[in-house]
């Protein structure tokens, strides 16, 4: 389910101009906007017209504590209107013209988009650059998607089990840098805490029982198998109790020596689940699957931009085993496999279904923050390697997309989604002020 916000919407106007008409396009827009699902809508029913009206509207909504602000140009208005409405607000706001009525004995009506052009104009030389603007008669549920990003970093509890995996620098962040830009803490517990965490032993029968049926299991141990289910109940009962929402894991190389397997298996099954986990300790990778998730995105999931084929132009999506089970293609053998960490992997081992997919990465570098975003498509493959896998054809040719990776220092997670998912992403970048790569 998508991430629920709540909007401010307001609608300005000037009685030089067919105010009138204006509150009655505002009436049927209220009515519209009550639809969308997911969204607590704070409307301010009457026109906006004067200075003082604008300035009360904003301590009213300020009080109300709204996500974002949708700010409808029914007709060209005082430039003034905006900024006392950003002023007290400072949140990100939608800019909505409204087209053209006809003309009533050769007067423009509306002016509108005129309006639109004041405000944009004014916002972007005040230094305010987290608008964006709309022209028609719906509302841009993209931007309203943006807005559930924003609100999914600024108030999901994370945590990291342990650290980054072993030399993977690149997945380094700085923690109060993180704070400066998202409103986000991350909290830090040690592997220790879950390799002890009590679970009750018939909740991990009842594990095993479970994963017989997702998983054909002939290639492991019964210790190993009760060690998943095990693992699977300390993941979820950790969490409950921690009151996270998403986790990144330190999953090696310490945990398969220190707890018998490695967690793949078992974040495999608790992602199709929906649960937020991520490997190898991977912040910004956790944030691009709750960036994900906040959209709307079904368990989404981290992968490697791993093999490239450039004389046919595909990559294959791959890794140890650690996807959503319940995106296996349902052709091959689901297994769970011991090839990873000298046999104490336990790692799922499926080809992924076929789709069309979105990628997202949530990337740092010093003094910049950035997304790397791209559409493919995953087509049919054969089951010939261990681990969690896809072929992927993008929309640019192979070589091209690994460039932009290598290129631009990408880090080489990427968050996986079926269907597409890039353009809230875009607005989002916007908002803040971060660069887009794709």
């Amino acid at each position: 389910m998508k991430e629920k916000i709540k909007v401010g919407v307001v609608c300005i106007a000037r009685k030089t101009f067919d105010y009138n008409a204006a509150g009655e396009i505002f009436k049927d827009i209220q009515s519209n906007l009550k639809k969308i699902e997911t969204i607590e809508w704070v409307i301010n029913t009457e026109l906006i017209i004067e200075i003082k009206d604008a300035q009360a509207t904003a301590q009213d909504l300020k009080s109300k504590n709204i996500d974002g602000l949708v700010c409808i140009s029914g007709t060209f208005a005082l430039g003034h209107l905006i900024l006392e409405l950003n002023k007290v607000l400072q949140k990100p706001i939608l800019l909505w013209g409204l087209e053209e009525l006809p003309y009533d004995g050769g007067k423009i009506r509306l002016n509108s988009v005129c309006g639109i052009n004041l405000n944009s104009s004014n916002l972007y030389k005040a230094g305010v650059k987290n608008y964006h603007v709309i022209i028609g008669d719906q509302i841009d549920e993209d931007w309203l998607d943006a807005l559930r990003i924003i609100k999914a970093f600024a108030t999901k509890h994370i945590g990291i089990i342990g650290y980054r995996a072993k030399g993977f620098f690149n997945l380094d962040i700085d923690e109060l840098d993180l704070y400066k830009e998202l409103g986000l803490l991350i909290d830090h517990y040690e592997l220790n805490e879950i390799y002890n965490f009590d679970v009750d032993a018939d909740k991990v029968k009842e594990g095993i029982e479970q994963i017989k049926k997702i998983f054909d299991v002939s290639a492991i141990s019964e210790q190993q198998l009760g060690k998943v289910a095990e693992l699977t109940i300390k993941f979820t009962e950790f969490m409950e109790s921690n009151q996270l929402d998403a986790l990144a894991i330190r999953c090696w190389p310490e945990f398969a020596a220190d707890f018998g397997i490695a967690p793949c298996a078992a974040m495999s099954i608790l992602q199709a689940e929906g649960k937020i986990l991520t490997c190898e300790g991977d912040i910004l990778g956790c944030l691009s699957v709750v960036a994900h998730s906040a959209i709307g995105a079904e368990t989404p999931y981290l992968a490697d931009f791993s093999q490239v084929d450039f004389k046919e132009s595909f990559a294959l999506l791959w890794h140890c085993g650690v996807a959503p089970c319940n995106l296996w293609d349902g052709n091959c053998n689901r297994s769970l496999e011991p090839y990873f960490a000298g046999g104490k992997g336990v790692t799922a081992d499926f080809v992924m279904k076929s789709g069309q997919v979105s990628f997202l990465r949530i990337d740092y570098a010093p003094r910049e923050y950035r997304l790397f975003l791209q559409k493919g498509i995953i087509i049919p493959m054969e089951k010939e390697l261990k681990g969690t896998y896809a072929k992927v054809v993008f929309e640019d040719h192979v070589r091209d997309v690994l460039k932009k990776i290598i290129d631009n220092g990408i880090a080489h997670h990427l968050s996986v989604v079926y269907d597409d998912y890039i353009r809230p992403l875009e607005i989002f970048a916007k908002i803040k002020g971060w660069d887009v790569i794709q």
